[in-house]
């Protein structure tokens, strides 16, 4: 009997780790522009939603189910995040503040497409660099920036769409 009740109660909590997981991605997805996969992460995520959800409506008189259901999802939160961050989907553009001119050489050395323009800051002129690239590799250029000039001030901005420029070329290459 303890047993079974156990098993209930990791089977809730585990479906509800792996629907918010898949619910995270999905909603990634869908950011992203990749509806098919967003689709069909959403078929799977709603039938695991569905079985856990039907488990804890049949034993609403039973609170550790309540608590297995939040916990799971709780722990899916935090999963799904990490996951995505694993996976790395997507185009970012990164924006570099510089003073130093190493800085363009070196990122344009290692293969990135570099637009230069120039700044005006509080404390004198700048060179402003965007970077469109992965992001998986993002911590790359940062280590090259962070090389360069330690002091450099960088924003990183999700891309949803990117057309013609250096970047497509060497996305082909690679």
């Amino acid at each position: 009997m303890v047993l079974s009740l156990l098993a209930g109660y990791l089977f809730i909590f585990c479906a509800r780790v792996v629907d918010v997981s898949l619910a995270t991605i999905r909603t990634l997805m869908i950011v992203r522009g990749n509806r098919l996969q967003a689709a069909m992460i959403g078929f799977f995520e709603v039938i695991v939603y569905i079985t856990a959800l039907n488990r804890v409506v049949g034993g609403l008189n039973n609170p550790a189910n309540l608590m297995a259901y939040a916990l799971g999802f709780a722990t899916g939160n935090y999963v799904g995040s990490f996951i995505e961050e694993k996976l790395a989907i997507g185009l970012i553009t990164v924006q570099i503040i510089t003073r130093n001119p190493a800085v363009v050489e070196n990122i344009r050395q290692k293969g990135f497409g570099v637009t230069v323009l120039e700044g005006m800051g509080k404390e004198g002129s700048r060179q402003v660099l965007m970077v469109s690239l992965s992001r998986k590799a993002l911590p790359f250029l940062l280590d090259l920036v962070e090389q360069e000039d330690q002091a450099a001030f960088v924003t990183v901005m999700d891309t949803k769409v990117t057309r013609g420029g250096y970047f497509k070329q060497t996305m082909k290459a690679k």
